[in-house]
């Protein structure tokens, strides 16, 4: 299993960034994925989750309508469009992977995970 995440940057606030995790080595369609962001100091939090069971999406209160989770299965990707970021949103993310293929928001669901990419929403 292998999660590479992509697209991270420097953007100001307001802006707008998209991540992609492209996956390889297992089913897509067998697995959820899930974005999770830890900020300085801050523990890992969930961002957002999509299953490819069913489609269904979780969000974190914090970035509901502004945050957008989506899946290329051509490409054997999921995105996350991120807009209105503000600086709370600086972080490394992470995608990773739910072979129980349920999604939301608790790590602890996930087995498999990405290096991660750098955010960061200057003032």
């Amino acid at each position: 299993v292998q999660l590479v995440e992509s697209g991270g940057g420097l953007v100001q606030t307001g802006g707008s960034l998209r991540l992609s995790c492209a996956t390889s080595g297992f089913t897509f369609d067998n697995y959820a994925i899930g974005w999770f962001r830890q900020g300085p100091g801050k523990e890992r939090e969930g961002v957002c989750s999509i299953s490819h069971s069913d489609g269904s999406t979780y969000y974190a209160d914090s970035v509901k309508g502004r945050f957008t989770i989506s899946s290329d299965r051509a490409k054997n990707t999921v995105y996350l469009q991120m807009n209105s970021l503000k600086p709370e949103d600086t972080a490394i993310y992470y995608c990773g992977a739910d072979p129980h293929n349920l999604g939301g928001l608790d790590s602890e669901a996930y087995y498999d995970w990405g290096q991660g990419t750098q955010v960061t929403v200057s003032s």
